[in-house]
């Protein structure tokens, strides 16, 4: 079975493969391209972190001619005047149905939201932070606003269990059968 993944993001890739090599005894191959979100570059609510992960999807779906692919999408979202971090994922499958999840909430420091709301990227924002680079591909904000207990691959690895879940639960609501009980 081919698996299509949205994002060439080290920690989301990884959080794929580790999640759907465990559920999946087909013989699986791979492929993670970059693809348009079709949201801003920093999603500043939970509808367009969601809207960002099923597009991810359903456009990995249809480049990779896979028969699954799933999407992933980081963003923030105001609760109650306070930013929090929100993450969304998506898995499309080739007869299009369409599954969603959604990851971890914490609040954002007012010194990293005020720059978010100011029109930055959450990455660069957490680089400067902690004085290191490229933490999106790592830890992520999670990893480093909960002192390294979750970490962005685990985040995500929440997320696309929720996934695979409801995908393995789909025949019991359609009477039908998922890709990988053919």
């Amino acid at each position: 079975m081919k698996v299509g993944i949205g994002t060439t993001n080290k920690a989301k890739v990884s959080a794929v493969l580790s999640v759907v090599t465990k559920h999946f005894h087909d013989i699986l191959t791979f492929e993670h391209i970059s693809v348009d979100s079709g949201v801003s570059a920093q999603p500043m609510s939970t509808e367009e972190t969601r809207t960002g992960a099923i597009n991810r999807a359903r456009r990995a779906l249809a480049e990779t001619n896979a028969t699954i692919a799933f999407g992933l999408e980081g963003g923030v979202t105001m609760i109650d005047d306070i930013m929090y971090l929100c993450n969304w994922g998506a898995l499309a499958i080739e007869n299009g149905q369409l599954f969603t999840a959604a990851g971890a909430q914490i609040p954002l420091p007012d010194e990293i939201a005020e720059q978010i709301a100011a029109g930055r990227e959450l990455g660069p924002v957490m680089d400067d932070f902690v004085h290191q680079s490229d933490t999106h591909q790592n830890a992520g904000a999670i990893g480093i606003l909960t002192d390294g207990m979750l970490d962005r691959k685990e985040m995500f690895e929440h997320i696309l269990q929720q996934l695979v879940g409801q995908y393995f639960f789909y025949p019991a609501l359609t009477g039908s059968k998922t890709p990988s009980q053919d």
